[in-house]
């Protein structure tokens, strides 16, 4: 089975696009825009958050925080 590419389209006699909300597609990596959702941790102690996002960096990931490129 072929990887999903960008974007993909059904095939038929004319390339369509595989949805008819001509924002998203439903195939291909591009699909997963229709699935994401914003998520906010404002005023979520320290504890619960995600190591990735807690203030000391604890995983050393690159980061850019207030403008700052921060590791």
């Amino acid at each position: 089975m072929p990887a999903a590419d960008n974007p993909c389209f059904n095939s038929g006699r004319w390339a369509k696009p595989a949805t008819s909300d001509s924002r998203t597609t439903s195939v291909g990596s591009a699909a997963i825009n229709r699935f994401l959702r914003p998520v906010c941790y404002q005023e979520l102690p320290q504890a619960m958050l995600p190591a990735s996002i807690k203030d000391g960096n604890p995983l050393g990931i690159r980061r850019l925080i207030g403008g700052q490129d921060q590791r």
